[in-house]
């Protein structure tokens, strides 16, 4: 439940409720209202006349004015209160600073669960509705190894790819987040209400859309902008030529963010989303590894910190089981033979992949260790005969 409001607290959410259930107001002129003005009570108590030469409609700029949305504002927030749903607004310091930058940032989120997520390392796995079932066990394992590395994998609770990669992150006891094109009340697809009540109490649902909104098929292409905004990649596992990850992945390329894909059987249609992106350009997943590495320096170091690990040896300290595995890894690698990720999972046969992937991760950014070409590995000159 989300911590009572102060009067002065929850007035200005009402203004915030107000200004994003005017009609016609979209989030692009919301936020540019709000830059103007700095808060919603100013925006709504400025003059029709006024909102009209700021380029606004007139008919939208009389809505403002004349406070029109109130009404609807108050019944939100009982529905939000009754939810224990928090609302944060452009202006709250707990809004991702990655969706802020989008060109079309939503004024509020509408949250519940933990908001603290919102503030990690995140990564978009998406696909096809109708996904094979190597589709569904590629999505699994892909997000349960991210999961195990610190990431927080983000999809969208529609059947197939989406609900694979929120129960691989879950499997793995890591942190999913899933991002709604309807009102956080109406879940959707119904079968996966289970699903949802469990990502309320361990992980994240978040939507830009009022309560009650109904899962219009319009809402999906409109959320993915914001599965793309908030994550520092995009994976895309299957979909047709028309499907909905296609659109995040060209959404994602807008954000300048890093678009990834699995590759898949050239006679399946659903292989024609991540084969084309491949084609283009798009970074080829086999393996979480490959998603880690391709995330660039900034996000490993932010993955670094939210795990405490340390950035160079000596700094900090490592959890215990971690450090024995990262032991045992580094028993197997020497300085001048390169050894493949299958080869090294077979010494370490009483580790799972994840966790074997976990320890290469935090070596690598502790720069013991090095990856090559071909998910090979092999230490750093540094570490000398006898040492661990």
């Amino acid at each position: 439940m989300t911590a009572p409001l102060t009067r002065g607290a929850e007035e200005e959410l009402l203004h915030w409720l107000a200004l994003r259930l005017t009609p016609g107001l979209g989030p692009r002129k919301a936020t540019a209202l709000i830059d103007r003005y700095g808060t919603p009570m100013a925006v709504l108590r400025a003059p029709a006349s006024e909102l009209e030469s700021f380029g606004l409609p007139g008919s939208v700029a009389r809505s403002l004015a004349s406070g029109c949305s109130f009404e609807e504002a108050v019944e939100q927030h009982e529905k939000v209160k009754r939810m224990g749903v928090r609302i944060i607004a452009w202006t709250d310091p707990a809004y991702p600073a990655g969706l802020r930058e989008i060109y079309d940032a939503p004024p509020v989120l509408f949250t519940l669960g933990r908001i603290e997520l919102l503030d990690t390392v995140m990564v978009a796995l998406v696909g096809s509705r109708r996904a094979s079932a190597y589709g569904k066990a590629a999505s699994e394992r892909l997000a349960a190894e991210l999961a195990a590395a610190g990431v927080t994998v983000v999809s969208g609770m529609a059947r197939g790819i989406d609900t694979a990669a929120h129960a691989g992150a879950l499997s793995a006891g890591g942190a999913t987040a899933a991002v709604f094109g309807c009102g956080l009340d109406i879940i959707y697809p119904a079968e996966n209400r289970n699903l949802a009540e469990r990502l309320a109490r361990e992980g994240l649902l978040l939507s830009e859309f009022p309560m009650g909104t109904p899962a219009h098929p319009q809402n999906f292409p409109i959320r993915n902008r914001i599965i793309s905004g908030l994550s520092a990649g995009v994976v895309v596992v299957e979909g047709v030529q028309y499907s909905g990850s296609l659109i995040t992945a060209r959404l994602a390329l807008d954000q300048n963010k890093e678009v990834f894909a699995v590759p898949g059987n050239i006679t399946s249609p659903l292989s024609f989303g991540p084969n084309l992106l491949l084609k283009q350009g798009a970074q080829l997943v086999q393996a979480a590894s490959d998603i880690l590495d391709g995330l660039g320096w900034d996000s490993r170091s932010r993955l670094s910190r939210q795990q405490e690990l340390p950035l160079s040896p000596g700094e900090g300290e490592t959890p215990p089981a971690m450090a024995a595995i990262a032991k045992n890894v580094l028993s197997f690698l020497s300085v001048d033979t390169p050894m493949q990720l299958d080869a090294l999972l077979g010494h370490l046969t009483d580790c799972s992949s994840s966790e074997v992937i976990a320890a290469l991760f935090e070596l690598e950014l502790q720069g013991r260790i090095r990856q090559l070409p071909g998910r090979s590995y092999v230490k750093v000159w540094y570490e000398r005969p006898g040492g661990d």
